[in-house]
């Protein structure tokens, strides 16, 4: 399976419309599977809402790395491979951010640090293709009021320096992107090579 990364630089907000179907095709002209990488702020409206769990729930922040995955190889898609491969890139940023000396808790596809809500997740399908968006906060700022969240720029090491900033917020993004993708590629191969017992 191939799937091409592409990161936007341009700041734009994700309303939730971005989870449909083709919207990479559509927005960048990016054929396949994909992933697409940008920051922005986050504010789910109603109507975009995926997850029954979350209606009637504020879905928001001022600023986030967001990430839309979007896989067309499993036709028709698959609604429990999609949540698998969600899962899949959560654990992935958590190993991540253990390789920066960060202690991490998951609970399903939400990541904790000291106590704060981190990341949002949704993996969704089509009639097409298998939807995930991950989004990070980078600061706790413009979050639900009843939620305690924490941010990638408040988080700092047992010296107090802030670890992640604008200067190397690119190389983590990328760095995620490209490690799930080569697991995914990873776990393809390992599926070619392995013989069926009938």
């Amino acid at each position: 399976m191939s799937i091409i990364h592409k990161h936007v630089d341009e700041i734009f907000e994700y309303d939730g419309s971005q989870i449909n179907s083709s919207w990479a095709f559509q927005e960048f002209g990016i054929y396949g599977s994909s992933i697409v990488t940008w920051i922005g702020p986050v504010n789910i409206t109603p109507d975009n809402l995926k997850d029954f769990a979350d209606v009637g729930l504020e879905i928001k922040s001022n600023y986030m790395v967001n990430f839309i995955c979007e896989f067309f190889d499993q036709q028709p898609p698959n609604m429990r491979i999609a949540y698998l491969r969600q899962r899949l890139l959560v654990m992935i940023f958590r190993e991540i951010l253990t390789e920066y000396g960060i202690e991490t808790k998951r609970e399903g596809d939400d990541i904790f640090v000291d106590g704060g809500k981190l990341s949002i997740s949704i993996a969704s399908v089509s009639l097409s293709s298998a939807k995930i968006h991950f989004a990070l906060n980078l600061e706790d700022k413009g979050t639900p009021d009843d939620v305690e969240t924490i941010g990638l720029f408040d988080i700092k090491d047992e010296n107090g320096v802030q670890i992640f900033s604008d200067d190397n917020l690119l190389d983590l993004i990328n760095k995620t992107a490209s490690r799930f993708i080569e697991e995914l590629e990873t776990i393809e191969n390992d599926i070619s090579k392995t013989k069926v017992l009938l």
